[in-house]
């Protein structure tokens, strides 16, 4: 059995920034990591941005090896002993601990059909499998219209592969952005090349030969059709990876309830990143937030705690997207149910859209507007109560 002062269990961005939040306040405190990826920690939006415009792999990598960190990779932990500390792996490896991170992640929603033959984007090996397969193919459908989808059918577009987009909403952004953003967007990516199918359902995938039958039905008519490619990729969200703390009796609700030191219902066990259910005060309400400056700020937040500090996680954090030119910033709750305030300098090239509720101002989505994440932040903190006139030249 292996001891350590500091375990994370987890081998993501929120990780690497705990270890660092760890040696911010202990130098010299033993810090054992163990993750299921065979790779130790990395960026992992370049993975669908930057990296396809030319950036290098090895500029990925967090480089947690210099953090004198012991990392077990390749492992998945199976039992988590509460009253004795210890966790078991699927190897029959027991580590125990004295304070402990859950940074567990999420896993991708996957279709009852498909198989591998799907591609369910969201790790180091799944790029390089998609830019393998990319390097032989030239016709690929990304099924979803999110954030995933939207930058994978980017990504593919401009490596000069014909996509087909494929998602049931209207519009390429519809849970976020308002309506006539969403329908420019779908211009704009018909404008790029890319055929959309919105408004339509994944209902089965077979394989022909060397290539990929997708039957696909219209939400609005009933209609089914067919068609052929290459290659398939699915953005359509994660779930959070809950079950170990489940079964250990820790406080779960859309992933694992932390309170506002990031302690998941023990006192020597924490929570962070994408798993992790969190309260913000500027919002008044709990959140769970799967990008990289929750992962980064979190994660770096939770391992200071666990080294023996006492500060309550308030931060708010955004999260943003490059599509082909266009690039955007968002923070808070980017609801278009919420009423939408858009000021534009010029209509859907640069501006800023407010998402308001009980006349405050809930959420800000920064349209090619950059360098405001913390006045929007501040903003969004602010009680209020705020009428429509009130908002131009706040940001």
């Amino acid at each position: 059995m292996t001891h350590y002062n500091y375990l994370i269990i987890g081998g993501g961005m929120t990780a690497d920034a705990a270890a660092r939040g760890i040696r911010d306040i202990d130098a010299k405190g033993s810090v054992g990591l163990i993750g299921e990826e065979p790779h130790p920690p990395y960026n992992r939006p370049p993975l669908s941005k930057k990296l396809w415009q030319g950036k290098p792999l090895e500029s990925i990598w967090r480089k947690t090896e210099t953090l004198d960190v012991e990392m077990h990779l390749g492992r998945a932990v199976q039992t988590l002993d509460l009253p004795n500390k210890r966790v078991t792996d699927d190897q029959g490896n027991v580590y125990s601990f004295e304070r402990l991170l859950l940074a567990t992640g999420g896993t991708p929603r996957r279709f009852p059909f498909g198989g591998d033959d799907i591609l369910y984007f969201r790790t180091l090996d799944d790029y390089q499998k998609l830019r393998t397969l990319s390097d032989g193919k030239q016709r690929f459908a990304v099924i979803g219209g999110g954030f995933i989808g939207s930058e994978i059918a980017a990504a593919l577009t401009m490596n000069g592969k014909d996509v087909v987009m494929i998602f049931p909403g209207e519009g390429i952004g519809a849970r976020m952005f308002p309506h006539d953003l969403s329908q420019f967007l779908n211009r704009y990516y018909q404008e790029k090349g890319i055929e959309l199918l919105a408004g339509s359902l994944v209902i089965g995938l077979t394989r022909q030969g060397e290539e990929l039958r997708l039957n696909i039905r219209d939400n609005r008519t009933g209609a089914e059709k067919w068609l052929l490619v290459d290659g398939v990729v699915a953005g359509i969200g994660i779930e959070p990876n809950i079950a170990l703390a489940q079964r250990a009796g820790l406080p779960v609700d859309n992933g694992i309830v932390v309170d506002e030191y990031l302690r998941a219902g023990n006192p020597d066990v924490y929570a962070a990143g994408d798993v992790a259910n969190f309260y913000n005060p500027a919002l008044g309400r709990r959140i769970r937030v799967e990008h990289e400056n929750n992962a980064l700020t979190m994660g770096r937040h939770a391992g200071r705690n666990m080294a023996g500090e006492t500060t309550p996680y308030h931060y708010l954090p955004y999260f943003y997207s490059d599509l082909f030119e266009l690039g955007y910033e968002a923070i808070g709750l980017v609801d278009p149910q919420l009423e939408t305030i858009p000021f534009w300098s010029t209509p859907y090239q640069k501006g800023v859209v407010y998402y308001l509720q009980d006349r405050r101002v809930r959420g800000v989505l920064l349209w090619n507007v950059w360098e405001k994440a913390g006045d929007a932040r501040n903003l969004i903190a602010e009680p209020g109560p705020f009428k429509p006139e009130d908002l131009p030249g706040r940001l």
